[in-house]
């Protein structure tokens, strides 16, 4: 009886210690994967566990003698078994306590991925050289492959915008490493300067709204002389700086941005004020609409790694001036002014090689890939084209733009595709 009374004890003290010590399961996972250093985060939503990984990287994955650098990553456990979807950023890490659609959809785990010259996710030296498609989808397929061995489920890549973009490019070059892609509002140029954006701008709503926001430009643009000094006390007020660009030339940028991103966040036409108001009204609305600090010091700074890469091998987009001759003093008409602001001394030259390769590989080899996409949004001017040569679907949402094309904006039938398409591919079943 004492002996059995004693084995009831072992197994109830093992037990308890089981219980205890499954909080540092994880942890010790984590311990065990080589040069990662980790911390603990609060947890949040439907995960029970939350942390900060720093990964080391080589600056060239293909030749590691260049030196590492530590990339950062979110990881958002729920358990070893359930899916993974991994969040592919373009840019920094915007939120270390964000859920994605996927991740509540699934009851997945989830990983936010900073993009490599980002934020933390820099070397000492920022040699640019070395930021590219193929070096990014590198980094990411180290994390995947460190990742894989404490979770056992299906993988999912998904991302909005240049993070959606930067989840093709990652496919494309490790097509194995998840089992289904989900970007979001994702452009895929075909060349340097796409034109499909232009065709988009120039027939995208009725004639009445696009005559209205050409007449808003036109008028800020022959009031240069009011418009100039309102400018200088808004930015003096916001406390922006202008070195990269003169504030003549960031007013010129900001006129020639407003109908991209008039569509592109889903703006109203009846809103757009008539112009026989004061220039200050007007101004005020257009800067509403398309802020004058987006071609400030600290949003080109910010953003500067995104456009390195739209000018060396992603593209972009440029600003079509044929209509305002005469009325720009600071930017040229011919070329067509670029988006992508890079300073020029980073040296930088646009190579349209692996838009050519992936494009192919999008239209022909690019299976079990869902795209989202709002049908007023400027950038699905550059959407991937449909093709019935791969398993794939797309979304082309109606009255949705870049910021509300989304899993829960879906109608009925949308949603239901949607799911059974995740079904069949994942082979599960979605409550």
């Amino acid at each position: 009886m004492k002996h059995l009374l004693f084995i009831t004890s072992l197994l109830t003290l093992f037990t308890f210690s089981a219980f205890a010590g499954a909080s540092e399961t994880l942890e010790e996972k984590l311990f065990l994967l080589p040069d990662v250093k980790f911390k603990e985060l609060p947890a949040y939503g439907q995960f029970e566990k939350v942390y900060e990984l720093y990964v080391k990287q080589p600056i060239d994955h293909k030749d590691v003698s260049k030196g590492y650098f530590y990339q950062r990553v979110i990881l958002s456990h729920m358990s070893y078994d359930s899916p993974m979807v991994m969040l592919t950023e373009g840019y920094k890490i915007w939120r270390t306590q964000t859920t994605t659609e996927l991740a509540t959809l699934l009851k997945a785990n989830q990983i936010d991925v900073e993009h490599r010259y980002f934020a933390n996710s820099c070397p000492d030296t920022m040699d640019y050289t070395y930021l590219t498609t193929e070096q990014e989808s590198d980094d990411l397929h180290h994390i995947n492959k460190l990742l894989r061995t404490i979770y056992d489920g299906k993988w999912i890549s998904t991302g909005r915008s240049k993070c959606g973009a930067t989840s093709i490019f990652y496919r494309y070059f490790y097509p194995e490493d998840v089992d289904v892609s989900v970007p979001y509002v994702a452009p895929i140029n075909k060349e340097q300067f796409d034109a499909r954006i232009y065709d988009f701008l120039d027939t995208i709503g009725s004639d009445e709204c696009r005559d209205k926001l050409y007449a808003i430009q036109t008028y800020l643009l022959k009031h240069r002389a009011e418009t100039l000094p309102l400018l200088k006390m808004y930015v003096q007020g916001a406390d922006l700086e202008f070195n990269h660009l003169t504030l003549e030339e960031a007013f010129e940028y900001t006129v020639l941005e407003y109908p991209f991103t008039f569509w592109q966040y889903g703006s109203k036409c009846e809103e757009i004020p008539d112009t026989t108001v004061s220039v200050q009204e007007v101004l005020s609305y257009m800067l509403g609409v398309c802020d004058i600090s987006f071609f400030g010091d600290n949003e080109i700074d910010a953003f500067l790694s995104h456009y390195y890469q739209s000018a060396t091998e992603m593209g972009y987009y440029a600003y079509k001036t044929d209509r305002f001759k005469g009325l720009l003093k600071a930017l040229p008409m011919k070329p067509y002014p670029s988006a992508a602001l890079v300073p020029d001394s980073i040296p930088h030259k646009f190579d349209g090689a692996l838009l050519k390769k992936i494009n192919h590989w999008l239209a022909n080899d690019a299976n079990r890939m869902i795209y989202i996409y709002g049908k007023n949004d400027t950038w699905t001017a550059s959407a991937v084209p449909e093709s019935k040569k791969v398993d794939a679907v797309w979304f082309f949402m109606e009255n949705c733009s870049h910021s509300n094309a989304e899993i829960g904006s879906m109608n009925d039938e949308e949603h239901q595709l949607l799911v059974e398409t995740l079904e069949r591919w994942l082979d599960m079943e979605i409550e």
